[in-house]
């Protein structure tokens, strides 16, 4: 097996080298890898659950969505976001809300990410339902570095998951 892509991207473009590498870091944290499509675009997926004493016995699902898209803005990372949110939602298994939330981190990876876009993956969390609960992040990845912008403050839904979430964001996605 070569190197080469088949779908015309460079396999040596930082964005595509980020997304290998955080592809490597989710499997490396025990994460259940599975593939997707945003449109035309792939997705990595990786998930995973957790149960700890401190959160009384509930169990928390952890959903990692990433792509690669030639530019993020706003719009787009909000429509990836909501997408992500809905995938996870329908992979739920057991009860909502019955001692079982969800955490999505979906990302969209880019050598050019807008302003708008940072702004609006900083702001805040969203939530859909009750229990499953998003921070959208983007990467801008140039040659060697990278950009990684998210909310990283606390929520009311979901508020006892924010350092278990963050911790795993910061390790995904340093």
């Amino acid at each position: 097996m070569t190197g080469q892509r088949t779908d015309g991207a460079s396999s040596a473009d930082p964005a595509n080298t980020y997304l290998q590498a955080l592809h490597e870091r989710l499997t490396a944290d025990k994460c259940r890898m599975t593939a997707s499509n945003w449109g035309e675009h792939p997705v990595v997926i990786g998930s995973r659950s957790d149960r700890k004493a401190r959160w009384f016995g509930t169990k928390v699902g952890l959903f990692v969505f990433a792509a690669v898209v030639p530019g993020v803005d706003d719009a787009r990372l909000a429509e990836f976001t909501k997408w992500a949110m809905s995938y996870a939602q329908s992979c739920r298994s057991g009860l909502p809300g019955a001692r079982n939330a969800m955490m999505v981190l979906p990302a969209l990876i880019s050598g050019g990410v807008h302003t708008s876009a940072r702004e609006w993956a900083a702001r805040d969390a969203r939530v859909l339902g009750t229990t499953v609960i998003g921070r959208a992040l983007t990467v801008e990845a140039a040659q060697g570095v990278s950009r990684v912008t998210m909310y990283r403050g606390g929520t009311v839904w979901g508020g006892m998951f924010t350092r278990h979430v963050l911790e795993k964001a910061s390790l995904y996605f340093p």
